[in-house]
Formats: structure tokens, sequence, C-alpha cells
């Protein structure tokens, strides 16, 4: 019985490798943990795209949005660890979620294994054209004037963009009104559609508005003015020195997942990091490209939830 056993285990582990070295044999799916429009939905499908050329198998996005990120991560996380399931993970759902939370159904550091860094994007702060404001002091002095009846959106209660509106109000003192959306694309609508007042916005999911005069951008985000957006001051040069808020975009499995899985979809990732088309794309959307190792990953993971953690302390926001 016992020599049954090995027989059959050494069968199950030879099988099990030879599946691995023969990854992938059919399509994989990306969860995207926000609805279609967003920005981590655009360069999700970026990626997407260029790694299905790349691995001969499609791979295909799966939007899982809802509860600023949660709802998508805690189907990743609970997926099988086979690398048939990436998570387009990032700033809310594995950085910032952990502060917001007292009770997450996952656990970023644990339940997941990081694969690499995908890139960085600054946000734009975006108004809608009827709000008389072409710059970050007209919008404080806006605010000033009318105390609790300018409003601002997010993608979700927690989200970068939520924070964002909440360190800006709490650096300047104004008092705006929150309102949270189901993810990136309805916010978006309604600010198009002139039904709210402003948006801290991925500057791809804005940027053809701006250009059409749909919107109007005011000021970036990041500590240094995008290349995407030069004549645009960020907001620190505006008047608020220290203001610095940006996303980052990053690919992790469930936490068993095979070493030599995570090994190849990261040297597929470095590959499709420098495809043209890819950074081409990438710098549209106001992106800056580059990998990691796993453990790179990892390390930047724990940090930003200690950084998002001050942060959220700092704005007075509770955890749910």
């Amino acid at each position: 019985m016992k020599h049954c056993i090995c027989t059959l285990a050494l069968l199950a582990a030879a099988t099990g490798a030879a599946a691995q070295a023969n990854y992938p044999t059919k399509p994989i799916r990306m969860i995207v943990p926000f609805p279609p429009g967003g920005p981590n939905d655009i360069l999700g499908r970026v990626v997407a795209s260029t790694l299905s050329g790349q691995l001969g198998q499609q791979v295909v996005v799966d939007n899982r949005g809802g509860a600023g990120g949660i709802i998508g991560a805690e189907i990743a996380a609970r997926s099988a660890a086979d690398g048939y399931t990436l998570l387009l993970s990032g700033t809310a759902s594995m950085a910032i979620n952990p502060g917001l939370h007292k009770k997450l159904p996952y656990d970023p550091l644990k339940d997941f294994a990081p694969v690499s860094m995908l890139g960085t994007a600054p946000s734009l702060l975006t108004v809608h054209p009827s709000l008389a404001v072409r710059s970050v002091k007209d919008l404080i002095a806006l605010a000033q004037a009318k105390p609790g009846k300018l409003n601002f959106v997010s993608a979700g209660h927690g989200t970068p963009p939520h924070l964002a509106g909440e360190l800006f109000k709490n650096m300047t003192g104004i008092n705006m009104v929150h309102v949270p959306y189901k993810g990136g694309g309805p916010a978006l609508a309604d600010l198009l559609a002139g039904q709210v007042d402003l948006y801290f916005a991925g500057i791809s999911s804005v940027l053809p508005f701006v250009k059409e005069n749909r919107l109007r951008g005011i000021a970036v985000t990041s500590a240094k003015r995008t290349a995407v957006l030069p004549d645009t001051p960020t907001v620190a040069e505006s008047g608020l020195p220290g203001f610095e808020i940006g996303n980052w975009y990053a690919v992790a499995v469930p936490a068993a997942t095979a070493p030599a899985i995570i090994k190849r979809l990261n040297a597929e990732i470095l590959v499709a990091l420098t495809a043209p088309e890819l950074k081409k794309r990438f710098f549209e959307l106001a992106a800056d490209p580059f990998g990691s190792t796993p453990e790179q990953l990892a390390a930047y993971n724990r940090s930003e939830i200690t950084k998002w953690a001050r942060a959220i302390k700092a704005a007075g926001i509770t955890p749910e």
C-alpha cells in the first residue's frame, strides 16, 4: 500500500511539474476589481492584450467592481492557485483598504503572491466647465465662499480619489461633500453631465474630455508635472506644498501559486513592459511603466500599507 501511495504521489508531482512546464494551456483570467471605463480597466486591458500575444493564450479581463476593490480582490484570493487567475492589484485593493476596514475578507500580504509592478500614474484634479474655477486657488476661494455646497466624486469609499479629496480638504480647511460611486466610470459619467463638481480622476479616463473642453483639468497630483499635460501645474506648486497622491498598478496571484508559474509570469510581464505599443499606450494613460521582482513588489506593498494608514488617520477617515 505504501508503495502504491508513493507511486501515486510521484505521478501527481510529475503531472503537476509537466503542467507548470507547459503553462499556460488555456485562457487566463485577469480580475480587474473595478468597473469598465476607469483607469484600472483601461490599463488592465492594455497589459492583458500584450500578454495574450506573448503567451499564446488569451488573457481575458474580468471586471469585478464594487466596495473599493474589495469584491474583486476577494474573488481573486479565493480562486484556484493554478496561474489561471491574475489580479490587477494596486493602491486601493492592496494598500488603502487595510487601513480603512477593520475586517477585510482577504489579507493583501498573506492571501496573495506578488508577481510584478506594472507602473504608476498621477491623478488630475478635474472640474466640470460650468464650475467657475481655472486653478486650485480659484477652487479654494469658491469652496470657502460656499462651504458644504461643492461636491467631489470618487470611485468608492477609500479609493485614491476619495483620499485625495479628503487630503485636499484637510490641507485647505475647506468643506466639500464626498459622493462615492461604484467605480470610476459612473463617477465620470455624472461629472460629464454636470451633476457633480469635481473629481481627482485618473488622467487616462478624463484626458480625451479635457482635450475636447468637456472637462477642465486644473492640477495634477504628482510631485512633478506629467509629460502628457506639461502645461498643467501640480497641486503642490499651486499653493499646497507637500500634496502628492498617485496610483500604482501591479499583478498578483493567489498565495499558493507555484513559484515556477510566478517566475514565468514575472518574466513575461517584464518583457511586455518593454513593448513599444504598450509603452505608447501607457504614455497616453499618463502612466510610467516599470516592472519589479516579486520580492520588490512585496516590500513596496508593505511600505504602501503603512503610508496609506497614516494618510487615512491624518484625513480623519474612520475605518469601517
